[in-house]
Parts: C-alpha cells; sequence; structure tokens
C-alpha cells in the first residue's frame, strides 16, 4: 500500500478547491448575465449592480480555470547545482593535472611535450568525465575522473612503427606521465618504472606485448593493440 505525502495530499485539495471556484464561478456568470440581458430587454438599461456581479463571478471562474491548469514540472534545484558543483570540480582536477604535468616536463626539460588546454569530452551517458589532448598526429593523451570528479586514469595513445623498439617522444612522454602521478620521484624513478613494465630490458615490437607493475597505488601498463602503443596509469584500489 501506498502512502501519499503531504505535498500530494495539499495539491489534490487546492484543485479540488479551484474546480468548485470554477464551477460555482461560472454558474453564477450565466446567471447573472441572463438577468443582465433580461433587464435591458425589459427596462431598456442595465442595472450596475448585475454588471458587478457579472464581473466577479467571471473572474471567480478565471481564477478557477487557472488553478486546474497542471503546473510545469520544474527539476529540482539541487540538481542544477551539483551539476555545477561536479564541474567545478572537474575543472579543477584538469588544471591540477595539466599543471603537474607541465611541472615535471619544464624540470626535466622533456621538449615538445607541454599542455596548452585540456579539451574536456561530453561524458553525459556516465556521471564521471573525460578529458583529451592531442601532442601530434601520432601521439594523444585522454584522461578519465571518477563520480568524486578525481583523477581515475589516463593513457597515451601512439601511432606509428611497432616493429622497432619504443622509444622518442613517446617514452618521454610515458615518463612524465609516470612522474605526474608522484610527486616524490625523480626521472631516475619514472625509469624504474619503465624498466619494471620490460620497456626497457627487452624488444617490444611484437603485437602483443603487455607488461605492467604497481607501485604507490597506481598501475602503469604497456601494452600494443592493433598497432597502437597503449601506456596507461590507473589508480589500484
Amino acid at each position: 500500500m501506498k502512502v501519499r505525502n503531504n505535498d500530494a495530499l495539499r495539491g489534490e485539495k487546492l484543485q479540488y478547491l479551484f474546480t468548485i471556484l470554477f464551477i460555482l464561478g461560472f454558474m453564477a456568470f450565466f446567471v447573472f448575465l441572463v438577468l443582465m440581458i433580461l433587464s435591458m430587454r425589459k427596462h431598456n438599461r442595465i442595472p450596475i449592480k448585475y454588471v458587478a456581479l457579472t464581473a466577479a463571478c467571471f473572474a471567480i471562474a478565471s481564477i478557477g480555470m487557472y488553478g486546474m491548469l497542471p503546473l510545469p514540472s520544474t527539476p529540482p534545484q539541487s540538481s542544477g547545482t551539483d551539476q555545477t558543483e561536479k564541474h567545478k570540480s572537474g575543472t579543477a582536477a584538469t588544471e591540477e593535472f595539466k599543471n603537474k604535468f607541465n611541472a615535471a616536463v619544464g624540470k626535466y626539460r622533456l621538449n615538445s611535450l607541454s599542455i596548452t588546454r585540456l579539451n574536456m569530452k561530453d561524458s553525459s551517458d556516465q556521471d564521471t568525465g573525460a578529458f583529451e589532448y592531442v601532442f601530434n598526429d601520432k601521439l594523444r593523451l585522454v584522461g578519465t575522473l571518477n563520480l568524486d570528479q578525481k583523477m581515475q586514469g589516463v593513457r597515451l595513445y601512439g601511432t606509428g612503427e611497432v616493429s622497432k623498439p619504443t622509444g622518442g617522444i613517446l617514452l618521454t612522454a610515458i615518463a612524465a606521465l609516470i612522474l605526474t602521478t608522484n610527486n616524490e620521484y625523480t626521472y631516475n624513478d619514472a625509469q624504474d618504472v619503465i624498466q619494471d613494465i620490460g620497456l626497457l630490458d627487452r624488444d617490444v615490437s611484437q603485437s602483443e606485448f603487455d607488461g605492467a607493475t604497481v607501485r604507490n597505488g597506481y598501475e602503469y601498463r604497456f601494452s600494443i593493440q592493433d598497432d597502437v602503443s597503449i601506456f596507461e596509469i590507473t589508480t589500484v584500489e
């Protein structure tokens, strides 16, 4: 058995009241309108009281009719506020990520890798956020935020000749991302992570390569899928 809340009951009572006002007002308006017409035919004039009463009844009927109309439904005010707050939180998270990445690039002089502006991606189908940055036609960065609008993971997509060992700007970008997720790391620490994954001690030109390591609550993984090199960092529960 469903129990209706007070707002629903109050709304039903108001609808009932407006319906009564409309019916009574319309009936009285019709009666005084007829009396006014008959008086005009009989006495060739219209009494002021009939005009006033007819107008008053018309006003009452109009109020009742207006009250009977369904009110437009409006979304809760908190919904818009929540979306605004999430947008602000997501912007703050991506801005922090960009600043950390650029700081690592500047500190270790990793040329041609600085981020100018992260592009936010549409994620209306999920309650999360996403961003993207294109370094060049062969290197792209994609990041995701969790429900709390905090950094959940980042991915590097590199296209090119995968039959050769990984190196160049892709390897430099991998090091920059590792430094971004660990404020205390030095460039040597980033190199150690890359070594643990297996990028430095073996030929990774095979199409099914998949190496990973976990450090300080993050999983670092490098794989080659469909001739695309993918490096990703995700949080580990």
